[in-house]
C-alpha cells in the first residue's frame, strides 16, 4: 500500500521544549485519519509539520513523490486563526483554490469558474458568490473555505479543528464533503476533539500526548487504556525538563502494517 507521509523519529520543539516528541509512523495514501489528544498534546503542531509549515527539530517527514508538486497538499487552519476582515468576495476566496493551476496572478477561466460554481453548490452556498466574507456567519465562512479546498483538488487535505464552533447542519454537510474525499481516494488528516465524531466517521486515529500513544484502527487507538495513558502523559509532562529527556516514557514505532513496536 502506498504511503503519503512517513514520519521518522519526529520531534518539534518550541524554545527548547517539545510540542511533538519522537513520533514515527506512516499515513497511508487514501486513508482518513483523525489526530486526537489532550489540550497541548501537539496535534496542530504535527499537522502544520505535515503541511510543510514547520520543520522538525529532530527526525524527518518524507512525502511520497507525487506530493512534491505545488498545491498537492491542501491545508485548512483553525477558524480562530483566519482573518475574515478583508473586503473579499466569496468568489475571490474560493478562486484561491485554483492558484496551483493558474498562478498567483493568473486569470480564472471558464473551466475554473465552473469548478468554483460546483464547489459552492456542493457546500450549500450557491448564489453567495458576491457576498463579502466579513458578512458571513462562522458556519458560512467555513463552507467557503471548504469550497476553496474542493477547487484546489489536492490529493491530500489537512484540516485543523474543522468543525469547531459550527452548528449541527454545517457540521453534517462538511462531514459529507470529507467522506466524499475519502471515497475518491484522497488522503485526509484532521485534528479533532470530538471522540464520538471520530469513532463514527474516521477509520484511523493517531492519539498523541506530545509522544505517540497509539496509531491505527480507531476502535483500538481510542481504547479506554490508551485514553487514560494519554491523559496521564499530558498531566505528568514537565515543561522545565530537557526536551530530549522523558524518563519512563515508552517509544512506539508504527509500521505501515499498523503493528506497534516498542
Amino acid at each position: 500500500m502506498d504511503i503519503a507521509f512517513c514520519l521518522s523519529d519526529v520531534t518539534i520543539a518550541y524554545h527548547g521544549h517539545p510540542a511533538v516528541h519522537h513520533i514515527s509512523g506512516d499515513f497511508q495514501a487514501g486513508s482518513l485519519t483523525a489526530i486526537v489528544g489532550p489540550n497541548g498534546a501537539g496535534k496542530s503542531t504535527l499537522l502544520a509539520a505535515l503541511a510543510g509549515l514547520r520543520r522538525p527539530t529532530h527526525g524527518k517527514i518524507e512525502r511520497s513523490a507525487d506530493l512534491s508538486r505545488p498545491g498537492a497538499v491542501a491545508f485548512l487552519a483553525q477558524l480562530s486563526g483566519i482573518n475574515s476582515d478583508f473586503p473579499l468576495r466569496v468568489l475571490e476566496v474560493v478562486a484561491m483554490g485554483a492558484w496551483p493551476r493558474v498562478g498567483a496572478l493568473g486569470t480564472v477561466g471558464q473551466q475554473e469558474r465552473e469548478a468554483i460554481d460546483k464547489a459552492l453548490e456542493q457546500v450549500g452556498l450557491k448564489g453567495f458568490e458576491d457576498r463579502l466574507v466579513d458578512e458571513l456567519s462562522v458556519g458560512q465562512l467555513q463552507r467557503v473555505l471548504f469550497a476553496r479546498l474542493i477547487v484546489q483538488n489536492a490529493p491530500v487535505i489537512l484540516l485543523d479543528e474543522p468543525f469547531s464552533a459550527l452548528d449541527a447542519a454545517t457540521t453534517r454537510d462538511l462531514l459529507s464533503v470529507v467522506s466524499g474525499w475519502h471515497r475518491e481516494g484522497r488522503t485526509v488528516v484532521a485534528v479533532l476533539h470530538d471522540l464520538d465524531m471520530v469513532r463514527e466517521h474516521f477509520p484511523q486515529t493517531l492519539l498523541i500526548a506530545r509522544e505517540l500513544v497509539s496509531w491505527g484502527e480507531t476502535a483500538q487507538a481510542l481504547s479506554n487504556a490508551h485514553l487514560a495513558q494519554a491523559n496521564h502523559r499530558s498531566l505528568a509532562w514537565q515543561d522545565t525538563a530537557s526536551w530530549c529527556e522523558a524518563p519512563g516514557v515508552e517509544h512506539v514505532h508504527v509500521h505501515a502494517s499498523g503493528k506497534e513496536h516498542h
